[in-house]
């Protein structure tokens, strides 16, 4: 489908690298949309909105800089993850800074609010949504955002449990607009499934965090290297909302092993703690998504856009000689 005009001719991959609370800053998005893919970070990474706000007059002033002194370089927009909950009080005073600032784009979280929607589109922003299921994809086409991402099984943080082949299918039953994927995504060649499959854009985290511009510490980029898919647990007992995190973070903290799989019904409303809870419980307990089998290293974002560029190109070849 149809990419927003913001991003028609400035992406130089199919790529948006996930905003990742306590992990996403300043740093990393200006790497990113200097390599061409959209660069992202939360709110609530800020702990108050006035340190907020200054977030996004760096981001404005820097990339406005940027694309001055290098009119032909491919730089990508960024954006902003929005938590639009009860439990966060700050959400409508950060959207009026994201207006007030004109971030191109809004990710929301939690809720699909047409009141985020149509304040986005007063100056031209876009607004992509975070969904599981098609319920909520539903919800958050009705709401009039313009993408919706499709946090499938898989996935790092709030993920889904839906298989991606599936998901993707069904969220355009339901909705036209730009399709993201998320869920264990780290390869080139990812990206360019995620769009055999459908989807418009590839929506990447946990790869991000092993980059040294990102806010993780030394130990938490270690646990990933030595990590695998299996050692990805997706529970209830961190925050109360099913989340992935390694296992081996989980034992650290002192979890017990034999009742993190206990199922546990998926609800983004009242089980929710308060924000500052949450974040607590996310400091101690390091989140991944089973993409790190393939993460083996940190490296630099130029030196990790390249890479992915290398892999998705040669997957595209590879696929097209394969053809012929």
């Amino acid at each position: 489908m149809p990419l927003p005009a913001s991003l028609k001719d400035s992406l130089s991959l199919p790529l948006v690298a996930a905003p990742m609370f306590l992990i996403s800053g300043p740093e990393l998005a200006l790497a990113c949309c200097k390599q061409g893919i959209v660069g992202s970070f939360p709110a609530l990474n800020q702990r108050s909105s006035e340190g907020f706000e200054d977030w996004l007059i760096q981001m404005n002033e820097e990339l406005a800089a940027f694309r001055s002194t290098n009119p032909d370089v491919t730089t990508a927009p960024y954006a902003v993850n929005l938590i639009v909950h009860r439990t966060n009080p700050r959400w409508q005073a950060d959207l009026e800074l994201c207006v007030k600032h004109q971030v191109p784009i809004i990710i929301t979280s939690l809720g699909a609010a047409s009141q985020v929607v149509e304040a986005v589109h007063s100056y031209g922003g876009v607004v992509f949504h975070d969904v599981t299921n098609q319920k909520h994809a539903r919800k958050a086409a009705e709401a009039g955002v313009d993408g919706i991402i499709a946090v499938a099984a898989g996935a790092g943080g709030h993920a889904g449990t839906i298989n991606p082949f599936v998901l993707v299918h069904e969220i355009r039953e339901v909705f036209d607009g730009t399709i993201l994927l998320a869920g264990g995504l780290s390869h080139g060649e990812d990206l360019l499934a995620a769009q055999a499959l459908g989807a418009d854009l590839a929506y990447l985290g946990t790869r991000f965090i092993n980059t040294f511009e990102s806010q993780a510490d030394e130990a938490y980029r270690n646990m990933i290297i030595e990590a695998v898919s299996g050692d990805i647990i997706h529970t209830p007992a961190v925050s109360g909302v099913p989340a992935s995190f390694m296992r081996q973070s989980l034992e650290a903290a002192g979890f017990p092993m034999d009742k993190l799989n206990q199922a546990g019904e998926i609800n983004y409303g009242e089980k929710l703690k308060p924000i500052d809870d949450e974040a607590k419980a996310w400091k101690t307990v390091w989140s991944a998504g089973q993409g790190v089998s393939q993460i083996h290293d940190v490296l630099t974002v130029p030196d990790l856009v390249n890479r992915l560029t290398d892999e998705y190109r040669n997957a595209r070849e590879r696929l097209l000689s394969s053809g012929s």
